[in-house]
């Protein structure tokens, strides 16, 4: 599994528990790994100090107590025992999440899973999103495109990045494997049925 390097404890028990959450989720390990990396480094006690989002997913205050804790409980727990609360809160996402990018918006934004890709995030709140979160703005337009979002998701793991390039290889190579084979095998029923 991609980044499983930056679990520093647990590390067979919480790898376990990710690929049963993302069972349940219908998404890939490497997608859900992907995000808690790009959000917290794999550390389930780590702390935004502006926003104090906190843990695994970044979870924002407000959405802690959504989930019946807090951001300080979250910071006590370990990484295995704050997964229940990631797929808490993913769980919402359910079949919307079809991609990576998609993983990783349902954290950041939620409301832009379902966006076409060159949508900006925020709406009227588009300039103060951008403000917040300059990294994203890649054109420097004071506007983010999930687009964006995109790209700089992949540019940041490129450990992803690799797994997605390789998998589309895979899914290639499958398909033409496949339609050889059908080739194959409708040339020799059709070379039966001729000489019959």
């Amino acid at each position: 599994m991609i980044y499983e390097s930056y679990v520093k404890s647990n590390k067979t028990e919480f790898l376990q528990k990710i690929r049963k959450i993302s069972k349940k989720l219908a998404i890939e390990p490497n997608w859900l790994m992907a995000a808690m990396k790009f959000e917290s480094n794999i550390n389930p006690a780590a702390v935004n100090s502006i926003s104090g989002a906190t843990g695994l997913i970044q979870f924002m205050p407000t959405t802690a107590v959504g989930l019946g804790t807090t951001t300080a409980q979250l910071k006590r727990m370990t990484n295995v025992q704050q997964l229940d609360y990631v797929y808490e809160y993913l769980s919402k996402f359910k079949n919307k999440m079809n991609s990576p990018v998609d993983v990783y918006l349902s954290i950041f934004y939620p409301k832009a899973v379902d966006m076409k890709i060159n949508s900006v995030i925020g709406g009227s709140r588009s300039g103060v999103i951008a403000s917040q979160n300059k990294g994203f703005d890649v054109n420097n337009d004071n506007e983010i495109s999930k687009k964006e979002i995109q790209q700089v998701y992949y540019q940041r793991l490129p450990e992803l990045s690799d797994y997605q390039k390789k998998k589309k290889v895979i899914s290639i190579i499958a398909f033409s494997s496949t339609a050889i084979a059908l080739a194959i095998m409708t040339t020799i029923i059709f070379i039966y049925i001729k000489k019959n």
